[in-house]
């Protein structure tokens, strides 16, 4: 799957599916949740961003930032 288009905005269940097609939405949330908790230098890029965990969609740079540390779906 081809990510580079720099102007996508990713809802983060979207986001998630994409890295865990076989679960259900809130199953893969939660995964890809835990993904970027255990990878500390990936969750202090997100909160430069401005990510807070709260917001339900990913911006470009976000959804960058999650490629680059655990690669892309």
């Amino acid at each position: 799957m081809d990510h580079n288009n720099k102007s996508t905005t990713y809802g983060r269940t979207e986001l998630a599916q994409m890295y865990f097609p076989g679960l259900t939405p809130g199953a893969a949330w939660r995964k890809l949740r835990s993904w970027i908790a255990l990878c500390r230098p990936l969750g202090a890029e997100l909160r430069r961003l401005g990510y807070d965990g709260r917001r339900r969609t990913f911006t470009p740079a976000e959804a960058a930032a999650i490629f680059a540390y655990i690669g892309e779906p």
